[in-house]
Order: C-alpha cells, then sequence, then structure tokens
C-alpha cells in the first residue's frame, strides 16, 4: 500500500522552475508507477506526467517540452521538475501510484496524495 506525500509547492515567479517531490512511505515503491496531476480552480484533474516501475515514461502532450518526471528508488521518491512556468501553471499538483506500469488516466491510480499548491505570479 503506498502513502504518498507531495513536497514543494509553493509561490514562484513565472518564467521560473520548481520541483516537486513526492515521498511514498509504502512498502511497495519499487513496483509502483507513479503519475503527477494537476488540478486548477474550476476544472477537472488533468495528467501531467507519469513513471512505471521500469522508469518508462509519459508525458502530456501540452507540458512535455518542459516538465521532466523521474524516480529515485533508494529514497522512495518520485519528482517533477517543471520550467518556465506560466501562471496557466497554477494548480493544485498531486501525485498518484499504482502497481506497475504507469497511466495518464487518473482513474487506473489507487492511491493520492494530499496533493501541494503552486502558484505562479506575473
Amino acid at each position: 500500500q503506498a502513502q504518498l506525500t507531495e513536497y514543494g509547492g509553493g509561490s514562484v515567479q513565472a518564467g521560473n522552475s520548481l520541483t516537486l517531490s513526492c515521498v511514498d512511505s509504502g512498502n511497495l515503491f519499487n513496483r509502483d508507477g507513479f503519475g503527477w496531476f494537476r488540478q486548477a480552480p474550476g476544472k477537472e484533474r488533468e495528467f501531467v506526467a507519469a513513471i512505471g516501475w521500469t522508469g518508462r515514461t509519459n508525458y502530456a502532450d501540452s507540458m512535455k517540452d518542459r516538465v521532466t518526471i523521474s524516480r529515485d528508488n533508494a529514497k522512495n521518491t518520485v519528482y517533477l521538475q517543471m520550467n518556465s512556468l506560466t501562471f496557466e501553471d497554477t494548480a493544485v499538483y498531486y501525485c498518484a501510484a499504482r502497481p506497475g506500469f504507469c497511466s495518464y488516466n487518473r482513474y487506473a491510480y489507487d492511491y493520492w496524495g494530499q496533493g501541494t499548491q503552486v502558484t505562479v505570479s506575473s
């Protein structure tokens, strides 16, 4: 069972970069796939990036040029590096986990963190 906690959110100026972390305190990290999603006020939760247990990655087309997802199995941590942030990136960012491969589909994930707020100001 995964227990996820996100870190790294905050306020940042447009054009800057930010790296989010997701720590999994469960005991099956190496076998799990992870996804990052985000939800802006009044909008649906949307896919950002995902990484499977093999390290295979998947990115939303709208963000693939600006974000990088990675994992450190020794630290039970998944990272999301975001570059060239804009106001439209303002949202709550969530980490999610599921067994095995990763997915862009939020309904494929079994476990979710509480989310971390990212606010981008111009």
